[in-house]
């Protein structure tokens, strides 16, 4: 039973490890574990979701637990409404990016807080292997109620607090929801703004016609950029199936790395509050360093994952931070992050300064260029790091393991960490102004990581 339980969330294949009574069993066991009064839940467009979503509500009733539902939604949106109702913890069914045969259970404290390990998952887990079957679950006497259906209305009212004082002018905007729950916020946002979308794979679709939305992965970046191009719009936004990833791409159709969005962000951020803390992961740093250091601000480390990202801004009052892999969170935003802030405040930034998304970022691009993120099946993730760590010693390199190795040079840099949700070994390379040293490297360290 162990097997769903991750570092920070439930992830697993259906219904081998996840399926309707894991899911009763697990509301149940945070029931116990978290003792909540009432618990907003929502679920993804994925086929199982819905009973999934089911099968925890009923749980958390047979407990006693009000459930508020949000019905087919995006996982900020759980986000909010548990920091807007005040429930005790939030809960989104899905997946995420990963494969059509997985689903998985995303989770919140009260004020949207990190649900971890520690004070969480570990509880969780070890109550739902006592369970067992079943016929082992407890039963209690009271019973909770279901509210009606949470409104919407006033999260896409808060989306638009951040551009209420902006001058936007009219765009258009390629907008690829990937069959993901992401259209119909756009849908709803689109009567407020002075923008045309052209929408690409909008509707949610539980087959998932063009496989998982997952712009990370370059064979899922063409439908889009096709369309910026024959479009010819301004920018382009993608998000993944649950929409707490947004991606971008120029008014050339070229995808934008995750890196130099963080950076941009940052700036902007820094603009409206000089001297605050930006947090940004350990796998590509340089960038965001430089423009963080150059704009006031304090540039603080944090471990990849989403929880570990929302303790730590609420730890240092971080007004905003961003991971690479597309996630951005703000102090605004209960400290969690959404896909949908990060493209009306740089749509903002596009209006104010008259410029293109290309502009914005092509100066940093060429400063401190970067591999992207590179994926690799090994047998022993551990085994292999060590291995390459040892290569490079004598080199004397600065290094950090704030997040799997980071080895530092004068004009280059790595990070090599296993993933938290998928068997694999993560590769990004980044060099200072260097684009011929950064495809040796790359290919020195591929070839290494590939050797027996």
């Amino acid at each position: 039973m162990a097997a769903p339980f991750k570092a920070y969330d439930v992830r697993g294949s259906i219904p081998g490890e996840i399926n309707a009574a894991f899911a009763y069993r697990f509301a149940q066991a945070a029931s116990m574990r978290l003792q909540p009064s009432a618990v907003v839940l929502g679920h993804d467009m994925r086929a199982d979701s819905p009973a999934l979503a089911s099968s925890l509500a009923q749980g958390f009733l047979d407990c006693g637990v009000d459930v508020l539902p949000l019905g087919q939604c995006g996982t900020e949106e759980v986000y909010f409404h548990t920091a807007r109702t005040d429930a005790d913890a939030g809960l989104m069914v899905t997946a995420s990016h990963n494969p059509a045969s997985d689903n998985g259970i995303k989770m919140v404290l009260k004020g949207a807080t990190a649900a971890t390990r520690d004070n969480a998952f570990d509880g969780i887990e070890e109550r739902v292997r006592q369970f067992g079957d079943l016929a082992r679950v407890p039963v209690f006497s009271a019973r909770g109620g279901l509210h009606p259906v949470l409104d919407r209305t006033p999260y896409i009212e808060r989306l638009l607090e951040r551009v209420a004082d902006r001058d936007l002018v009219p765009l258009t905007i390629v907008c690829h929801a990937g069959n993901g729950c992401a259209g119909p916020v756009i849908d709803a946002l689109e009567p407020y703004l002075p923008f045309t979308f052209v929408k690409v794979d909008h509707e949610p679709d539980a087959r998932l016609p063009n496989g998982v939305p997952n712009p990370l992965l370059p064979d899922k970046r063409d439908r889009a950029s096709r369309a910026v191009i024959e479009t010819g719009a301004d920018l382009g936004i993608a998000w993944d199936g649950d929409f707490d990833r947004c991606f971008f791409y120029d008014h050339t159709g070229r995808f934008i790395e995750g890196y130099y969005l963080v950076g941009l962000i940052a700036r902007m951020v820094l603009a409206g509050e000089p001297g605050a803390t930006i947090l940004h992961d350990p796998r590509l740093v340089w960038n965001t360093e430089d423009i963080v250091a150059k704009a006031g601000g304090t540039a603080k480390p944090c471990p990849v994952g989403h929880a570990f990202f929302r303790a730590m801004m609420r730890d240092e009052d971080a007004a905003y931070g961003g991971e690479m892999s597309a996630h951005h969170y703000f102090r605004e935003f209960a400290y969690c992050d959404t896909g949908m802030l990060p493209w009306l405040a740089i749509a903002a930034e596009i209006s104010a300064t008259g410029t293109r998304l290309y502009d914005l970022v092509q100066e940093r691009i060429e400063a401190f260029p970067c591999s992207g993120e590179v994926n690799f099946t090994v047998d022993d993730p551990e085994t292999t790091r060590w291995r390459i760590a040892e290569h490079y010693l004598a080199a004397d390199p600065e290094i950090e393991e704030i997040d799997g190795l980071s080895m530092a040079f004068d004009d280059w840099r790595f990070n090599l960490r296993s993933s938290n949700t998928e068997p694999l070994l993560r590769l990004n390379v980044e060099t200072r102004a260097d684009g011929g040293l950064l495809e040796r490297r790359l290919g020195e360290l591929s070839a290494l990581i590939r050797a027996k």
